[in-house]
């Protein structure tokens, strides 16, 4: 009997955000790390990878930084223009992939914020989609730290949160590309503005996988996250 085929997989990455918390003077995803910039990063993480097929980067229709990058014309590269929230623009980056994809294939939706992604890490991922994984799967660490809720002045402590079942949720974040577009769809018609893609499939009912990757996949929000980035990523190569 011969090896089972394994499922197309294509990269989906939504940069449409223009990063007003980070207090730069150009969107966090354009800010220089290593001599490349973060979004290309991003890119490279996936799109060297033998399984991805090609990538959609979903943009600010009035981008001007992206042109300037080293896969503005790479021929497996393509973009889509970003809607009002992180939902939006992967909804409309799904709508991109449509007539090269099949219903079926994966959409790996990756932040364009997490330069550090580890090839061990998507490997693990990838392996998890392949053994007959219904539902899809994310890449995810369980919290280490205590947790706090706060009261509603968002100063005072109100509880401990118990931290035994909570996952911190990393990306990339894997589902079938027709229902991840069926889930984006209900939560849109219910006017909630889910964060990431397993939210909206969870809205359907449907419980994703968690693959624990490693904590050092960090999604750069603040300035000094940077630093740690490329700390990260000097470890990585050595």
């Amino acid at each position: 009997m011969g090896a089972k085929e394994q499922t197309v997989c294509w990269a989906l990455i939504p940069a449409a955000g223009v990063g007003r918390r980070f207090g730069a003077a150009v969107p966090k995803q354009y800010l220089e790390l290593k001599g490349r910039r973060v979004i290309d990063h991003a890119v490279a993480r996936l799109l060297e990878h033998p399984r991805i097929r090609g990538c959609v980067l979903v943009l600010h229709p009035e981008d001007p930084y992206w042109p300037e990058g080293p896969y503005a014309s790479h021929p497996a590269v393509w973009r889509a223009e970003g809607g009002a929230e992180r939902c939006h623009s992967v909804r409309n980056g799904l709508d991109a992939l449509a007539p090269q994809a099949d219903e079926q294939d994966w959409v790996l939706v990756h932040d364009a914020a997490r330069p550090c992604l580890r090839r061990a890490d998507l490997d693990a991922l990838l392996a998890v989609l392949d053994a007959d994984e219904p539902v899809g799967a994310l890449l995810a660490v369980p919290v280490h730290d205590t947790v706090k809720r706060t009261q509603a002045d968002a100063v005072r402590v109100a509880e401990t949160v118990p931290r035994a079942d909570l996952w911190r949720a990393y990306t990339p974040q894997a589902f079938r590309l027709g229902a991840l577009r069926q889930a984006l769809d209900r939560a849109l018609e219910r006017d909630q503005l889910v964060t990431d893609d397993a939210s909206a499939m969870e809205l359907l009912g449907w419980s994703p996988r968690l693959v624990e990757g490693h904590s050092d996949n960090i999604k750069i929000t603040r300035p000094e996250d940077l630093a740690l980035a490329q700390f990260y990523l000097s470890q990585q190569e050595g």
